[in-house]
């Protein structure tokens, strides 16, 4: 994995950048959201609610905490977080995700590079399979330096693509070719095409740590989930706030 260059672009018209991008990624979400439930369930065989649970539990963060979750979609982590006593505020910018998170506490609809929160105002934050649908992940994660507290907490989950070449054959055959069409048939086959190469947004994973400790944070671990099909990232905020970007 690597960041989208020029050629990817000239090979995958579906891949847009700038504002068409978040345009496209608002709109989406907001076609698919009802059903997109069902259709992670269906692709992940059930198991995206493990790796949500993992990420709240790396967070490491005790009951009464504050975290923001970016990409909250319809609210499966939020409601994680409320579960372990902790106050959850989502943001998301589909509001077509947020209409269906309706049982989580505090949703607001705004762009993640923008983030309506003051200063050093929460105590952590989560991601969930967002990080790839973010026009400028570099802002977004200035964001998060700004917002979290020093010695807060992030845990941000994504996919990934397995290290071994025989993991890799059956991830791509899976991820690239039986995901299309299982959410072809249950929601938007554009969007389902999308989705797989999507991937190709994300930094491969030394820069991806690499740009969140530029970012502000110290001990940023990687560790890989489902074969290395998934990576979650956790970091703790160091020093003093950063200023607003």
């Amino acid at each position: 994995m690597r960041p989208l260059q020029a050629k990817d672009r000239e090979a995958d018209p579906e891949l847009p950048t700038g504002d068409a991008k978040t345009a496209m990624v608002r709109s989406m979400f907001d076609a698919i959201a009802w059903r997109y439930d069902l259709v992670n369930r269906m692709m992940t065989f059930g198991l995206d609610g493990l790796w949500r649970r993992r990420t709240v539990t790396a967070l490491g963060l005790p009951p009464g905490s504050v975290v923001v979750d970016l990409g909250c979609g319809t609210g499966d982590l939020c409601r994680m977080l409320e579960a372990r006593h902790m106050q959850a505020i989502g943001i998301d910018l589909s509001a077509g995700m947020l209409s269906l998170a309706k049982d989580a506490s505090r949703l607001v609809q705004a762009d993640a590079s923008h983030l309506p929160l003051e200063a050093s105002s929460v105590d952590g934050a989560t991601s969930g399979f967002a990080l790839r649908n973010f026009t400028h992940l570099d802002s977004v994660l200035a964001e998060l330096a700004r917002v979290v507290r020093p010695g807060g907490r992030i845990a941000l989950l994504e996919v990934s693509t397995p290290g071994s070449a025989l993991l890799r054959l059956g991830h791509r055959l899976w991820f690239d070719h039986a995901v299309p069409v299982i959410g072809g048939l249950m929601s938007s086959p554009q969007a389902y095409r999308y989705l797989p190469r999507s991937v190709a947004y994300l930094p491969d994973p030394e820069n991806l740590r690499s740009m969140v400790r530029q970012a502000g944070f110290s001990g940023v671990n990687r560790r890989t989930l489902a074969g290395g099909a998934i990576q979650l990232i956790t970091a703790t905020r160091a020093g003093a706030p950063s200023e607003a970007s």
